[in-house]
């Protein structure tokens, strides 16, 4: 398999360079989607001939997620955390090209997941649903697709504990599972599931549910530095904080860079759907404190945690600086230091285009190298990775909109 694979990659190599090469008058938008043109069609004929190696189907294993040391591209069922991404890069490209070829797909892959829509059993439902039916729904709006989000969103908000005051996290794995009530900073950005519903229905309760949350996590996950902790562990009987720690992050004193990330994105999206000023005011904190780390690397491109130990010989994770990237347009757009936020927004892409996409044809349609998902595990190191490509997509997206005058978020991007 892996053979008539790497033909298909090399036979596409060649038409993709002459894709995406540009004049100099070609925007970074323009030139990067049509990168992502050529190389998400060929992540789908690539996540297709896998499927058939592994005698399953695309409602089985519907999902590219990364590059695997052996070189093989994985493929994830519709529970894994991860889902989402592939079908929302689909509805992102049918956005900014309108063509009838991507919202095909994105249908298809969407649907795929449907079943997630009564999983209870994961903190991750907004990235898989709100990424996929959510951009589906404000894109191609139906009633299905809002009835999907619906009990996604009531399945999201059945986590939530009103004793801690927050969505929890994992649930308990087996003997070696070291927390009570674990909640992680990622949750934040699964709340805007929770704001839409409010929005679709009038029911209150999905609001309470997510400002409750923001505002537990407001209080416990940040340091005095607006730093975050990864994990905050919560006695389930008092609802008081047990511990402060890090799952993912170099350790628990430590700033697990795409957590910091996770957390810009999620006050940003607090302070559009409440107008709360505190939100406003923790998003500028949480971006100051990235950017005061900014000096580490010349490109803007982090380091997968800044405290690593062996800086600069560490990896990367082009994953945190395509989430910030994303927040940044959007923040700029509420805050008073808007200059400075877009112009280190719009750095980040253009370093991005320059210096991280991988090679056109290459890579089983992946756009950008260099992402890290779980250091300290091992696991997805310097590699490509699916939510780094989507929110890129989704930056590239809000960087044009803001050129074209449009809101950041909301409608459809107007194609010239």
């Amino acid at each position: 398999m892996k053979h008539s694979v790497h033909l298909l990659l090399a036979s596409v190599a060649m038409s993709s360079l002459a894709l995406v090469s540009c004049s100099p008058k070609t925007s970074v938008v323009e030139s990067d989607f049509a990168f992502a043109d050529s190389q998400l069609r060929l992540a789908i004929q690539c996540a297709d001939s896998t499927r058939v190696a592994q005698n399953k189907t695309l409602v089985e294993l519907p999902s590219p997620r990364n590059i695997e040391p052996d070189s093989s591209m994985r493929l994830v069922p519709a529970s894994d955390w991860c889902s989402g991404f592939f079908p929302g890069e689909l509805w992102y490209m049918y956005e900014y090209t309108g063509d009838p070829f991507w919202k095909q797909q994105a249908e298809t892959y969407t649907e795929a997941l449907e079943s997630q829509k009564s999983n209870r059993g994961t903190h991750d439902i907004g990235f898989m649903m709100y990424c996929s039916f959510g951009n589906g729904q404000r894109l191609a709006p139906n009633d299905h697709y809002q009835a999907v989000l619906l009990e996604s969103a009531r399945s999201l908000a059945s986590r939530f504990n009103p004793t801690t005051g927050c969505i929890r996290s994992w649930d308990n794995w087996g003997p070696t599972f070291p927390w009570q009530y674990p909640v992680i900073i990622d949750n934040m950005m699964n709340l805007e599931l929770l704001f839409w519903a409010t929005q679709a229905t009038g029911d209150s309760t999905f609001y309470k549910v997510a400002v409750t949350h923001a505002d537990t996590t407001m209080k416990n996950h940040f340091r005095p530095d607006y730093s975050s902790y990864h994990v905050v562990d919560y006695d389930t009987i008092s609802g008081k904080r047990i511990a402060q720690q890090t799952h993912q992050g170099y350790a628990d004193s430590s700033a697990w860079a795409r957590g910091q990330a996770w957390g810009l994105y999620g006050y940003t999206v607090c302070y559009r759907e409440t107008k709360d000023p505190k939100y406003l005011a923790q998003a500028d904190q949480i971006a100051a404190y990235i950017l005061s780390r900014s000096n580490q690397t010349e490109d803007l491109i982090p380091y997968w945690d800044y405290d690593a130990p062996n800086i600069p010989n560490e990896p990367r994770d082009v994953s945190a600086a395509t989430v910030a990237a994303s927040a940044l347009y959007e923040l700029s757009t509420y805050s008073a230091d808007s200059l400075k936020y877009r112009a280190v927004a719009d750095s980040i892409i253009n370093n991005l285009s320059k210096s991280y996409l991988v090679a056109p044809g290459t890579m089983y349609g992946f756009l950008l190298r260099s992402s890290t998902g779980h250091k300290p595990n091992g696991s997805e190191i310097d590699v490509p990775i699916v939510y780094a490509d989507y929110y890129f997509l989704e930056a590239l997206l809000r960087k044009q909109r803001l050129e074209n005058g449009q809101p950041v978020v909301g409608g459809v991007l107007t194609r010239e």
